[in-house]
């Protein structure tokens, strides 16, 4: 297994009355990661969380926070979340027309810089900064909610977009988001992603968040 394999339970999908349990839960099991989707009803069609949850989380782990921010201007925001703890800072290319000075501005507020895509722009799209961040999040469903069916293209855009990383002598990480469950997540680790975005597999797993979360780590392919 590439130790660079890394699985991020969402909390978009967790029991937000019982948050700090959930993620010790998912915590205990083996996450390495916790993703926080940020979403503004105007770049997608439905409004989540703020800093206010990020800095609460914090104070629940130590893991690092992947916030995924699906925001207009994120620019504005920035700060406001490392602030509160992000530790990675992912924004969408579609609403950041000045992308190389964004990505300088996460790198100097001291966390991971990521770039998402939605899935109707294409890899080459990163080409002229695929070289400067940390990963890269290839969305595998459209963003806006949780619980929706993997878009079956997808493995294919992910192998574009690793051929761009190995032209362009990148270390970006590909990271998927969007119907991960132990049926996809193997077809997108084939194609060359290494973190997995994952909220109803584990969190509405029938046998809880920890069976969950285990199911989804014993679906990683191993290779020798």
């Amino acid at each position: 297994m590439d130790n660079r394999t890394i699985i991020s339970p969402s909390i978009l999908a967790a029991d937000f009355g019982h948050l700090a349990d959930t993620i010790r839960t998912v915590e205990s099991a083996g996450a390495q990661w916790i993703h926080i989707d940020v979403m503004d009803g105007h770049f997608v069609p439905n409004i989540t969380m703020g800093p206010f949850i990020v800095k609460t989380v914090r104070s629940i782990t130590q893991l690092p926070l992947d916030v995924h921010l699906m925001i207009t201007n994120p620019e504005r925001y920035l700060e406001d979340f490392a602030a509160a703890g992000a530790s990675n800072l992912t924004v969408q290319i579609e609403t950041c027309p000045h992308i190389h000075r964004t990505i300088q501005q996460i790198h100097q507020l001291g966390c991971k810089a990521g770039i998402a895509i939605n899935p109707g722009t294409p890899p080459e799209t990163l080409f002229e900064v695929i070289d400067l961040i940390d990963h890269v999040l290839v969305m595998t469903v459209n963003p806006g909610f949780s619980g929706q069916e993997f878009i079956e293209n997808s493995p294919d855009k992910i192998a574009r977009m690793q051929q761009l990383i190995t032209s362009r002598h990148s270390r970006a990480a590909i990271e998927v988001d969007g119907g991960i469950s132990h049926v996809t997540l193997p077809r997108t680790y084939r194609a060359g992603a290494r973190i997995f975005v994952a909220g109803s597999a584990i969190f509405d797993h029938p046998d809880g968040p920890r069976v969950g979360y285990r199911e989804l780590h014993n679906s990683i392919p191993k290779t020798v």
